[in-house]
């Protein structure tokens, strides 16, 4: 339920919605409280809620509270104009976190027809080992460019198209041999880090969908093309916009101009696919409306642009900016499982999560067992049977020699065993939940990539790398 008012005299609508003080939020721009202003210890009379003690202060002195809701910001911004959008101003009280995930489901039907998915498309993948040197000479190269493109977008130089071009071709390539060897490139953080990371991981996660759901080869490298120049437009974009952690209204408006600026620069190439532009102008609009910057909803936006804006979710969601460590993957699945059928078009949701598994290559994991180990390789058509690093025993320790555990072949292995009333159940190994990036932080994840994907040698030799550089 919806408690809607609009208030103004200049022409322009306010909307506000009533929330209960419980359901405060941070981006929230509280426009009017419960009681005079002068009964309360704030200052100013409408402010933006920044910190957990402006809600508890608030919490302290009201029951409920006033959103302006075109000026709140963020997720929960978005959020509140859905409901407004879905209820149409009735009246009731807005409650934009109806579950302990934060996402209320606002059954709206949005027109959109089932994109075709294609799965046996392409060849079983090959081990990632046979692929693992070709993809880092790729995942370089990628990086190279990467750099180029801003180096000539910087000094309004033309794009070095058909080099991107060459090596998005490449990209396809090596992900329909092996999607695992990149996925490892996408998962693992380097020291060097640029700030370009995030459209290459997005581009490899792209592909790696694209793959998974049967797409043409031109279409992949149209996904992989896009995905990696969406963001060119935010090199037009003042530092104090770009790299704020919290915008308000203007500065937020002022950001969304990037995606204007990269459709510029990159149209601006008589030999740039007409359709990636396309892809870059719409990766940001919402299944429901609710995105920028034409507001597009359901069959309104391209099929590959709204790949895009689901792979640009998840990394940014994994990786999001100013932290140390990733965050574990099952909570930005658990983000986009939420938003399925809102935010995006719930089929490619859910079939993304598939594409990547509940727990990518480079995750690290807690067994049954009580042992950590970290997730090697992705087995084809059962996702939750990986293979797996066990890095760590039952009491956290290192392992004086890590073991590679095929969690399917241990499994069927068992099968036969219980069949045969020498097992129980039970005993199979079973993963009981990804672990946080950096609780163990004597863990190399990177070091157990290097020894897994380009060791010739046993992995004893490497146990000394397993320790945090």
């Amino acid at each position: 339920m919806l408690h809607l008012k609009r208030f103004g005299d200049t022409g322009v609508a306010i909307e506000q919605a009533k929330v209960l003080v419980e359901d405060l939020q941070r981006g929230m721009f509280v426009s009017r409280l419960d009681r005079p202003w002068t009964r309360t210890p704030f200052a100013l009379q409408g402010f933006y809620i920044r910190d957990l003690e402006e809600i508890r202060q608030l919490q302290k002195y009201c029951r409920y509270v006033y959103v302006d809701v075109v000026k709140t910001v963020g997720d929960v911004g978005v959020k509140l104009r859905r409901i407004v959008r879905a209820n149409g101003g009735g009246a009731g009280t807005v409650s934009p976190s109806s579950s302990a995930s934060g996402s209320a489901r606002i059954p709206v039907a949005i027109p959109c027809r089932p994109v075709q998915i294609s799965r046996d498309a392409y060849p079983a993948p090959l081990p990632a080992r046979r692929e693992a040197d070709q993809a880092r000479k790729l995942h370089s190269q990628i990086v190279k460019g990467m750099h180029e493109v801003m180096v000539q977008v910087r000094g309004d130089r033309p794009l070095p198209l058909q080099q991107v071009n060459r090596i998005v071709e490449s990209l396809v390539e090596s992900v329909l041999r092996s999607p695992d060897a990149f996925a490892w490139l996408a998962r693992v953080r380097e020291k060097d880090e640029h700030t370009y990371s995030h459209s290459i991981r997005a581009s490899i996660w792209a592909v790696m969908f694209g793959r998974h759901i049967g797409l043409r080869r031109h279409d992949l490298v149209r996904l992989g093309v896009a995905t990696l120049l969406k963001d060119v437009g935010k090199l037009m974009l003042p530092d104090e916009v770009l790299k704020a952690h919290r915008r308000d209204p203007r500065k937020e408006l002022e950001y969304r101009q990037f995606v204007d600026h990269s459709v510029r620069l990159l149209a601006a190439d008589p030999q740039m696919d007409p359709q990636v532009v396309d892809i870059v102008h719409s990766h940001r609009e919402m299944h429901d409306g609710s995105g920028y910057p034409r507001g597009l909803r359901g069959d309104r936006i391209p099929v590959l642009a709204r790949m895009c804006g689901i792979v640009t979710f998840y990394d940014e969601a994994t990786n999001p900016r100013g932290i140390t460590y990733p965050v574990a993957p099952s909570k930005a699945v658990a983000r986009l499982y939420d938003l399925r059928g809102i935010s995006f078009q719930e089929q490619l949701a859910v079939e993304f999560i598939q594409s990547i598994g509940l727990y990518p290559t480079g995750t690290q994991v807690a067994l049954s067992t009580g042992e950590v180990g970290v997730v090697v390789e992705q087995t084809h058509r059962r996702r939750l049977k990986p293979r797996v690093m066990v890095v760590l025993d039952s009491d956290k320790q290192l392992l004086a020699e890590p073991r590679l555990l095929d969690m399917a072949a241990d499994d069927d292995r068992k099968d036969k065993l219980i069949q045969r009333g020498k097992l129980a159940p039970g005993d199979k190994i079973t993963i009981l939940n990804d672990v946080e990036p950096g609780r163990f932080p004597h863990v190399s994840v990177a070091a157990v990539r290097d020894s897994y994907l380009f060791s010739r040698r046993r992995l004893p030799a490497f146990l000394s790398r397993f320790l945090n550089r």
